[in-house]
This record gives C-alpha cells, sequence and structure tokens, in this order.
C-alpha cells in the first residue's frame, strides 16, 4: 500500500515522538529533550535522546537516527507499511482505502501548490505596482513596515472581476485548477466564473512545510459584507487543521519563545514585529481538537490571548471547555487578556513590546479560568446553589479523560471551593494537612453564618474579565498569613522576578559551563515569574547551541550574553539584573572561581528547593488549623513559620562565599 505524504504527516502530527518511543524506552526529561538508554544495546549512562519539536530520536551509542516509522520498524522488525499501520492505530487514524487514484490525487495537489505559489506572486507584485497604492496605504496605516510586508509576503487582490485569472491562463493554468485551488468562484448558476478575492489584502496562509495553501483576504471597502474572506475547503486547505504562521512560530519557539495564540492575521504579524514570533492565529474560526494538538506539539502551556471584551472572554471559555478533556500531564492552556476594547495589533502600536510583555506575563492558568468562569457573576446565598456549583464543578473534573490530570484537578477543585465557602474565622482542610478531613469527594459542608450568603449575594459577587470575582471575601486563594501572601505561589506573574531566581539566571549566564552537570536540573526548577521562565529558555536554548564549549569562562559569559541579546533577551536580562540588590554574592559574579561558583549555585538551588517546598506546607498547616483549631495543628504551623524564618536567615549566609575569589568568608 502506498501512503500519500498528507497521512504520513497527519500521523505525525498526532504522535510525538517521545509518546512513540516512551512505550519501549524509559525516558526523561532533558530541558527540551528527552533522555533514556539505548534501545538498540545495552549501556549504563543515556546516550539516546529525542526531539518532538524536530521530530527525531538521535541513539548515540549506536549512531542510529530516525522518525516515529523509522523507530517502530527498528524495534518491532517490520516493513514500513506495517510500521505505518500500527503508528496509524496509535493515533486513532483508519488507513486509508486502497485506490488505484490515490497517486493522480496526489501528483494533483502538487499542481494545486504550483498555482497557489503563481496566485501569492500575482498578488504582491500588484501590492507594489500602482493598483497597490490604497492597499499600501492601509497597511501604512497598521504600521506593517515594507519589510514586514515581504516577510509575510502580503498582497493584493485588485478589484477587476477577472485579473487573477486572466493572469494564471497566460501561465498556462486551467480554469479548473484555479477553481479546485479556491481561487475562483464558479457554480451551475454562474456561467463564467471569477476571482473569488477582489479589493482585498491578501494574507497567504502557508502549511507546516511552508507551502501556500489559501489566503485570507481583508476587504477596503466598509460596505463589504465579509470584511475578512478566507478561502473555502480546499483538496489543499482544511481551515481547522491549520494556523496561520505555524512554521515561523514552531522555529521560534523551539528557540525559546512563548507560544501565543492571538485572533487574527494583522495581530500575529503585530506580535511578530514586536518580538513575539512564536505567534499563532486560527483561520476564521474558534480553536479547533486538530489546532489544540498542534499547538501542544510545538509548547506545552501555549497563551490564548484574546481581546479583552466580552467577545474575548467568551472565546477564553469555549478554549477552555475545549482543552478540558484532552489535558495530559504537563499539557495545559495560560489565558492572557487584553485591556478592554484593545487588541493585540492596538495594544502593540500604542505601547510596544512593554505593553505586550505586560500581558503576556500576567497570563493566567486554565485551572484558575475554569474557577473563575463557574463563580462570576453567581450568587451563592442558598444551599441549594452551593450544591450546583459543587456539582459543576464534578462534572468538569469527570470529564478530563487522563486519570493523573483528572485527579489533580479534583484535588484543585475541592481545594478553591472549601476555601470559597469557608466561616470567616477559619477554612475547610484539603486533606493533605493534620487533622484535615479527605479530599476523595467535594466536601458539602458550607458556612451556615456570616459569609457565604453576604459575600456572594448581589452585584459585589461580580467578577471584572477573568479575575477571581471580587465578591468572595478575600478570594479562593487569598492567603492567610503574610509570608505566604507575599510568596511567588500567590503573587503570581506580575511580581518582580525574586533575588533569588535573579541570582540563579545570573549564575548561569556569567558561568554556562554549569550546564554541562546542571542541565537537567535547571530544566526542571521551579520558576514563579514569566520573565525568568523565557530567561531560562533562552541560556538553555544558546548553550544546546554548542557555542559555549569554549575552554575560556569569560568568553563562554561573553557568548551567551550575544546568545541572549540576539534573541530579544536583553531588557529581560537588565530587569532580572535589577533584581538582585547587592553584589556582595561572589558566585554569581563573571570574574569568581569556580569554587565558589559552584557554591553558591548549589546553595542557591538548595534554598529555592527549601523554600517553595515551606511554603506549600505553610499553605497546608494554615488550611488544617482553620479546619480545625487545635494544639497539634498551632504547633505544626508554628514550626514551619520557625523552619521558614531559619530558611531566610541562612539564605543571607550566601553572601559570604567567596574565599577562593579572593574575599574572606563568613563562618557558616
Amino acid at each position: 500500500m502506498r501512503f500519500t505524504p498528507q497521512f504520513l504527516e497527519d500521523i505525525r502530527a498526532r504522535l510525538p515522538v517521545s509518546e512513540v518511543v516512551g512505550k519501549r524506552v524509559k525516558l526523561k526529561r532533558a530541558g527540551r529533550e528527552w533522555k533514556g538508554l539505548s534501545p538498540f544495546q545495552q549501556e549504563k549512562t543515556p546516550s539516546f535522546t529525542v526531539n518532538d519539536q524536530k521530530g527525531f530520536y538521535h541513539d548515540f551509542s549506536s549512531g542510529k537516527h530516525g522518525n516515529i516509522f523509522n523507530f517502530v520498524m527498528e524495534t518491532e522488525g517490520v516493513t514500513f507499511p506495517e510500521a505505518v499501520e500500527r503508528l496509524a492505530a496509535m493515533a486513532g487514524l483508519a488507513l486509508p482505502a486502497v485506490n488505484p487514484d490515490a497517486a493522480l490525487r496526489e501528483e494533483r495537489r502538487k499542481t494545486l501548490y504550483d498555482v497557489m505559489e503563481l496566485a501569492a506572486k500575482f498578488f504582491c507584485d500588484t501590492l507594489a505596482s500602482r493598483l497597490g497604492a490604497k492597499a499600501r496605504g492601509y497597511l501604512a496605516d497598521r504600521a506593517i513596515s515594507p519589510a514586514t510586508q515581504l516577510q509575510f509576503r502580503l498582497g493584493y487582490a485588485p478589484s477587476e472581476k477577472y485579473a487573477l485569472k486572466e493572469f494564471l491562463g497566460g501561465h498556462g493554468i486551467p480554469v479548473p485548477d484555479m477553481v479546485e485551488a479556491g481561487l475562483l468562484v464558479a457554480g451551475d448558476d454562474i456561467p463564467v466564473p471569477y476571482d473569488r478575492f477582489r479589493d482585498r489584502v491578501m494574507f497567504p496562509i502557508a502549511d507546516i512545510r511552508g507551502r501556500i495553501i489559501a489566503f485570507g483576504g481583508r476587504a477596503l471597502e466598509k460596505d463589504v459584507p465579509a470584511r475578512y474572506l478566507n478561502s473555502p475547503e480546499t483538496p489543499l486547505f482544511h481551515k481547522g487543521d491549520n494556523l496561520y504562521n505555524h512554521a515561523p512560530a514552531r522555529t521560534s519557539a523551539h528557540n525559546g519563545a512563548s507560544l501565543v495564540v492571538v485572533e487574527g492575521y494583522v495581530d500575529v504579524i503585530a506580535m511578530v514585529t514586536v518580538g513575539y514570533g512564536a505567534t499563532v492565529a486560527p483561520l476564521g474560526t474558534a480553536l479547533t481538537e486538530s489546532q489544540l494538538a498542534l499547538l501542544w506539539k510545538i509548547a506545552d502551556e501555549p497563551i490564548l490571548c484574546f481581546d479583552g471584551d466580552r467577545a474575548g472572554q467568551k472565546a477564553a471559555f469555549r478554549a477552555a471547555d475545549l482543552a478540558i478533556p484532552h489535558l495530559k500531564p504537563g499539557k495545559s492552556l495560560r489565558f492572557a487578556l487584553l485591556p478592554e476594547g484593545q487588541d493585540p495589533d492596538d495594544l502593540a502600536r500604542s505601547g510596544g513590546r512593554a505593553a505586550i510583555d505586560e500581558v503576556i506575563s500576567a497570563a493566567r492558568p486554565l485551572a484558575e479560568v475554569i474557577w473563575s468562569r463557574e463563580i462570576e457573576g453567581q450568587n451563592f446565598a442558598t444551599p441549594e446553589r452551593r450544591a450546583a456549583l459543587e456539582a459543576r464543578i464534578g462534572e468538569l473534573a469527570n470529564s478530563i479523560q487522563d486519570e493523573v490530570v483528572r485527579r489533580h484537578y479534583r484535588d484543585d477543585l475541592i481545594q478553591r471551593l472549601q476555601r470559597a465557602f469557608a466561616p470567616e474565622g477559619g477554612r475547610f482542610s484539603s486533606g493533605r494537612g493534620r487533622g484535615g478531613e479527605s479530599p476523595g469527594r467535594f466536601s458539602s459542608r458550607f458556612a451556615p453564618r456570616g459569609g457565604p450568603a453576604g459575600r456572594f449575594a448581589g452585584a459585589g459577587g461580580r467578577g471584572q474579565g477573568l479575575g477571581i470575582s471580587q465578591g468572595i471575601g478575600r478570594g479562593p486563594y487569598q492567603a492567610a498569613s503574610p509570608q505566604l501572601a507575599a510568596s511567588p505561589l500567590l503573587r503570581g506573574q506580575r511580581s518582580a522576578i525574586s533575588r533569588r531566581e535573579a541570582l540563579i539566571l545570573q549564575c548561569l549566564i556569567n558561568h554556562p559551563w554549569l550546564l554541562h552537570d546542571h542541565l537537567e536540573e535547571v530544566a526542571a526548577l521551579e520558576l514563579a515569574h514569566g520573565e525568568a521562565h523565557r530567561l531560562r529558555a533562552g541560556i538553555i536554548a544558546a548553550f544546546a547551541h554548542d557555542h559555549h564549549h569554549s575552554p575560556d569562562p569569560e568568553e563562554q559569559a561573553e557568548k551567551m550574553r550575544a546568545d541572549l541579546a540576539a534573541a530579544g533577551l536583553s531588557a529581560i536580562l537588565q530587569r532580572v539584573e535589577r533584581a538582585i540588590t547587592t553584589d556582595a554574592v561572589w558566585g554569581a559574579r563573571p570574574h569568581a572561581a569556580r569554587e565558589d561558583v559552584l557554591s553558591t549555585f548549589n546553595q542557591l538551588v538548595a534554598l529555592h528547593h527549601q523554600w517553595h517546598s515551606l511554603l506549600r506546607e505553610l499553605k497546608d498547616a494554615e488550611l488544617a488549623l482553620g479546619a480545625e483549631p487545635s494544639e497539634a495543628n498551632l504547633a505544626w504551623l508554628r514550626d514551619v513559620k520557625a523552619r521558614i524564618a531559619e530558611a531566610a536567615g541562612t539564605e543571607a549566609l550566601i553572601e559570604g562565599f567567596g574565599e577562593q575569589s579572593g574575599r574572606m568568608s563568613r563562618s557558616v
């Protein structure tokens, strides 16, 4: 059986290499890659790597390299058709029927790609001609420069009814090919097919291999019924299975950029112009399951950025509902809402990169968005209404297909529910603290007096945007102590980067050789701030490109900073360094001795893990005390607070490191 390239590409799109390989090899995350022991020969040290973004595996011990089809053939000893059949079944795809015309159809598709490429050239040339003056004026008004127009291959479809048809005909393209490619409007009631796109700015839509498969056209006249018009479904184009700017965004995301999803072509271009190269958009529809799968193949947590109006909020909720059943460990979404009345294009032109950074860094996790949607503007003054909320939350959690994610969502929503309806003077336990009740089901105990009815009732309970409803007392994740309230766990990504995170990043920038032995540890490090995440991704990407293997540490650091600047991370780097309020940490500075660097780095990382662990325990202790104000729980809370104070004091001793660098050290 001969399989078409499109069918094989569909299988690859649905099956990450790590998923296929992971059924035979125990893989462990290592930065953006996975590592494991070779399945081809015995070894003690892992030398087998898998890269989902690039779609291949490589075994350094045997030299074998390939894609998912090669892997199944190599490990199961089957032929290529058998490997395709097994992977198609794993991907949930039906095998194409044996058809002698399949090869002819594939050749036909190749012809249509040529037709679309010719059409794109025609539109580009027309934009540059005198006929494109009005379109160039529109693009100038949108601050889309000539260089950006060339980058995205923008064009103009003239207003004449047969302009494109005559151009393609002059190149020997038959009318049926133009119709099949979606470039002409034809039908039984249309005696002469005519151009589909007229007097429109044209946005070419490319597939993952960069081939033009469709167009989007923006009307220049105001009274046109459809302001945006997309190509129809064709043998090349299925709008629910593609993304605008897909291929360039995948490359940028692989290089460490955050994957952002916006609503329109111009929004994508505006985002890319200000430095968000990994930005995509659906093609005139709400996000589909196929598009969601494509996003997750690029990044674990894409950020969906919606307009700051009611329609944008509804679009966010629709996307959340779409994603929930398909969540997998590590695969989720984040949501960013723009200021009301603005889209990404407006904000990028008025506020530049800084304004976009502010919105993206404040992106909220999926679980928080779902909870906000369920409570926004609701009145929970009666037991029946609270019971209905509990039932809805239970249904949401149960709709998640993955058992592990379902369990964690159920626990998370239980905790939010318990906090929201706790009495004014206390809280129900999450079930993890001492004296708490089990989280095996949603708690049905609600506050008998004081809070819920008054806090939830009336206009005071109406939320704003995707924010937690302002009427729920202090909010479902409000801390009960100053330590917890000030922690990175609850401050969210609008907070400043912590000094400790900044110092860890500065160590890696000034001493990239640390990544030789600590790459996996750095990749898995829990960071509270979005900009810290981005800078870490940039550091790992720069290191992975083999630029920092010079024996001279100063050259390594110099090259690392140059690579970060080339990746557009200079501003973040400056903000990180501003977060370091003292120059006394010698081990993080450029000229520190190797021993001091290692001591400082190991101490910083150890304290970082300890601090996050203590904050979680503090949260559990506070919840337990709220549920059962016993002496044991009070003693537990005091003990945790004492250990937090001790950890803070220990952290100050980092400044004492530096003996090998010529600095006197404190007695630790």
